[in-house]
């Protein structure tokens, strides 16, 4: 798959509804509209997605909506990965004035930064810095908190330093919604420092993203730490501690980072990472995706891993029929809430050309085989201490390899910690199962992070595996 062309356009075009939001089903339609009513707790205004432009910023339309300017990536980069490529203030979406003229949580920037991506060559990855307001509750130098997000979508509008600025996006087709944007208050309370990073090609208009690349995602992690230190205003060093977070998508890219770190990013002092909900082995994670309310995820996955290696671009125009090929180009434009509304609860038979699943089509090629092969976590020893957990319900994210990770982990000398979520089963294939861990272990991983970026030691559960479910 090609990179994408990105059209200039004046701020006073009204940019097409390309992307027509469909019709829900009952149950996508509740889970969305679940989705809605808890990004409005969080105080979010609803915004048009072309509303997402910054003064001074002229937007640019990228596979018909509109974003800024500022995510358009100029033709030549830094040579060192994580150096700063350009910067503008971000107003966050939900923020108050504090007594001593600061806003409250904290100050936030753009960023753009160079990182590499799995082939080798340089990428452009946007993210945001913010600066808290609070002073750092635990012991030593403020800590930085390296924030890789949930899964947010494919298109450029679903960017995590967008939802940071407008939490609950819905226009132009699009419907968005920044839920992670708790864990970052959250860490912003207690001051720490925290910088989220998009991914490489979520938000920037020269490529598509590179859904659930554990190697793109792990670099662009490990290098948003390090952009953080140069950002103007940034009370964080290369000394300062790092933690990693990150659940679902985001759990494999910090799973990710803390794998390649030691090779990668020596120079980030790693405290500890959490790990919520990792998909390490994306062969039994897409099983679970497949006839769920996030089905549109596997388009996903299949168009990154073609932009990653054009080779598969024939494998996959051989083994899609004209309802799946017309999917692949539909989701590449989406964000979650679409992709629930436009494709939940689709059987990935409607679009194999033999009318078999995915997995089934995955099983029968040696060279699909072989890239989600690669894309396995749990090969590599850990950088510190980390937390694994994963609700034993999970049916998206599935628990079993999920769990398979830790025991891989430990089997090579990782000071793990893994946690098993106990709740009942809230429904399968409704995403319940899999979210709900993320709100309820919440307050336990934010907490035991902190405590390692305190210098309090962790205490590895390695040998209670056998035990655990």
């Amino acid at each position: 798959m090609s990179p994408r062309k990105t059209t200039r356009s004046s701020s006073t075009v009204n940019t097409p509804h390309l992307l027509e939001p469909r019709r829900p089903g009952r149950r996508a339609g509740r889970l969305l509209a679940a989705s809605v009513a808890a990004a409005a707790c969080l105080g979010a205004a609803a915004v048009p997605a072309s509303a997402t432009g910054t003064a001074g910023s002229e937007p640019v339309v990228s596979r018909g909506v509109t974003i800024p300017e500022f995510y358009n990536p100029p033709a030549r980069l830094p040579a060192a990965d994580g150096a700063l490529v350009r910067t503008e203030p971000l107003p966050l979406g939900v923020s108050l004035p504090g007594l001593d003229g600061r806003r409250m949580p904290g100050t936030a920037t753009r960023l753009m930064y160079k990182s590499t991506d799995a082939g080798g060559g340089p990428v452009a990855v946007t993210g945001a810095y913010i600066e808290p307001s609070a002073a750092w509750k635990g012991g030593g130098e403020r800590p930085l908190v390296a924030l890789a997000s949930g899964t947010m979508g494919q298109g450029d509008q679903c960017a995590p330093s967008l939802s940071l600025q407008h939490p609950l996006t819905i226009g132009e087709g699009t419907v968005s919604i920044g839920y992670d944007n708790i864990a970052v208050y959250r860490f912003l309370a207690a001051g720490a420092a925290v910088v989220v990073t998009d991914y490489a090609g979520l938000g920037t208009t020269d490529r598509l993203h590179t859904y659930v690349n554990r190697v793109d995602e792990g670099h662009a992690l490990l290098d948003a730490a390090r952009a953080a230190r140069s950002v103007q205003g940034a009370s964080v060093t290369s000394a300062s501690k790092v933690g990693l977070y990150g659940y679902s998508q985001g759990g494999g890219a910090s799973a990710s980072a803390a794998e390649l770190r030691s090779s990668y990013a020596p120079d980030v002092n790693l405290a500890g990472t959490y790990a919520g909900a990792p998909p390490a082995d994306l062969t039994e994670v897409m099983k679970g995706i497949d006839g769920s309310a996030l089905a549109g995820a596997l388009g996903w996955s299949i168009n990154g891993f073609a932009q990653s290696d054009p080779s598969l671009k024939a494998v996959v125009d051989a083994n899609t029929n004209d309802v799946g090929k017309a999917a692949l180009k539909d989701t590449s434009s989406m964000c979650v809430g679409d992709a629930i509304l436009g494709y939940g609860f689709t059987n990935s038979k409607k679009w194999t050309a033999n009318g078999k699943p995915i997995a089934d089509v995955i099983a029968a090629e040696p060279k699909l085989q072989a890239i989600l092969a690669q894309q396995r976590i749990g090969t590599l020893k850990p950088t510190g201490p980390v937390r694994l957990a994963t609700g034993v319900q999970d049916d998206i994210v599935g628990h079993r390899q999920a769990r398979q990770l830790a025991v891989d982990w430990c089997r090579r000398g990782g000071d793990v910690t893994y946690e098993a979520i106990h709740l009942p089963n809230l429904g399968d294939k409704l995403l319940t199962n899999h979210l709900v861990p993320l709100l309820t272990d919440q307050g336990s991983a934010i907490s035991w992070l902190t405590d390692r970026l305190s210098g309090k030691k962790a205490f590895s559960n390695c040998w209670s595996m056998p035990l655990q479910p």
